[in-house]
């Protein structure tokens, strides 16, 4: 019994007592890089709908943070908020532990250092902490959380917000947990939302929660010491078969880094990670072979059949249902020879060669499953069949670009930094940025976020 009621503390105890002298470089490393690409994916979603809506909704008040990089004061929470609905309404941001970790750590975090004035260095500690808990309980799960139609990003989103706001907040032990299990009972986020604005509202929401959960638990504000493992308590309510480890200790926290042999996953494509991998082996049959859409009788692609779950939208008529359309993708990858943020827009998406090219793109599930991916099969594959009558097998896709274990370059990740500043019509220069967040150790908050 001792051991079931550990788990909440013991997550209190890693965040309360992570030093920054325990972190190897190589995971400050992948943080940073986690912090760059979600304040350019942030910068590119300030415009977008969602983020709009919300920000005159909600019409924060002057505060100690900012809006997206605007110099837009506002208060902390609400920063968070909005910033993760940014971070998230492109569905550009960065993948890991089933989920999108990035874009509700980093626009947490950012906020409330923002208010606390705290070092860069303070912000790659908090991020670890969030990203270590999330991996930590999603670790202790073997079904697919999708399947039940959960959203991970909101479900642990908010928790390891809450996690590195405690963090940055230097609470002890017992209200780290506090903070935890509050983070806990504001998870939320359905699958059936995915193509909506309200998928980026569910990382927002989750960013919000974790600066609250922070500071109402500093405030006092008490909750459960066993929210995570209780049978009635987190771990079991969002498990879909029931199966979940709620009792073993969490051992390894800070010893063993889940961030540097899980890593983080950047996307070369602004839509679900789900249709990354075909799309790559689309785009390369396409150069290869010279493929135009009047060769092409059908296109087939072979995935797993919980991807092809999550790629609900056969035949959409907006950017962002789009995003949840691996038809769409593969007519995009054809017709423009990319899946970019130009093709993302209704008007692309309503083409009438695009619409009909989508119509002749067929799935075809496995229950391949790749034990390194979750959900994923173990490769994706798309196989064009031509109107000449012949066929052309692309390769089996394992690794999408961009994935840990084929990352992008130097080039590549400031290109696509350059381009998402570009599109968000930023106020600071995206040389000038991007410097600052590769040594923002040495940089105060403040410092990281002003215009000139």
């Amino acid at each position: 019994m001792e051991d079931i009621l550990s788990l909440t503390r013991s997550l209190g105890e890693f965040v309360a007592n992570l030093s920054p002298n325990r972190i190897p470089e190589e995971a400050s490393r992948i943080a940073r890089m986690g912090f760059i690409d979600c304040v350019g994916v942030m910068i590119a979603g300030r415009n977008e709908r969602p983020t709009q809506i919300l920000r005159d909704v909600l019409k924060p008040a002057p505060g100690d943070a900012t809006l997206y990089f605007s110099g837009a004061p506002s208060t902390a929470p609400e920063a968070a908020w909005i910033n993760g609905v940014a971070a998230h309404a492109l569905d550009f941001d960065d993948v890991a532990l089933s989920g999108h970790p990035s874009t509700v750590l980093v626009p947490a975090i950012l906020a409330e250092a923002e208010s606390l004035d705290v070092s860069g260095h303070d912000m790659i500690v908090a991020y670890l902490a969030g990203y270590e808990v999330w991996a930590e309980l999603i670790g202790r799960e073997t079904e697919f959380h999708h399947g039940k139609g959960w959203h991970p990003t909101g479900i642990f989103g908010s928790i390891a917000a809450a996690a590195a706001c405690a963090s940055l907040r230097r609470l002890d032990a017992s209200l780290s947990s506090h903070a935890i299990s509050l983070g806990a009972s504001q998870s939320a986020g359905l699958m059936a939302n995915f193509g909506s604005m309200t998928k980026p509202f569910h990382a927002g929401r989750s960013a919000h929660a974790g600066v609250m959960a922070a500071r109402l638990a500093q405030a006092g504000f008490t909750a459960s010491a066993d929210a995570i493992e209780h049978p009635q308590g987190f771990l079991n309510a969002v498990s879909p078969s029931g199966q979940v480890d709620r009792q073993s200790s969490a051992t390894g926290l800070g010893e063993t880094w889940r961030i540097t042999s899980k890593g983080l996953n950047i996307k070369r494509y602004p839509a679900c990670y789900c249709t990354h991998r075909a799309i790559d082996g689309m785009i390369d049959l396409v150069e290869e072979h010279d493929l135009r859409a009047d060769d092409i009788e059908t296109i087939s692609v072979s995935l797993s059949e919980n991807y092809a779950t999550i790629l609900r939208n056969h035949q959409p008529r907006t950017g962002l249902a789009a995003k949840f359309s691996i038809e769409f993708t593969m007519a995009s990858s054809v017709l423009a020879k990319r899946v970019g943020l130009g093709e993302l827009t209704d008007d692309f998406v309503q083409r009438a060669e695009v619409q009909d090219l989508m119509g002749r793109v067929g799935v075809n599930p496995n229950t391949d499953y790749d034990p390194e991916q979750a959900g994923a099969s173990i490769a994706d594959q798309v196989t064009v069949s031509l109107k000449s009558g012949t066929s052309i097998i692309g390769k089996p896709i394992k690794w999408a670009r961009g994935h840990a274990k084929n990352p992008l370059d130097e080039t590549d990740l400031f290109g696509k930094f350059e381009n998402c500043l570009e599109a968000g019509h930023s106020d600071i220069a995206a040389t000038k940025l991007y410097a600052r967040f590769t040594r923002m150790e040495s940089e105060p908050a403040r410092a990281l976020t002003r215009l000139n």
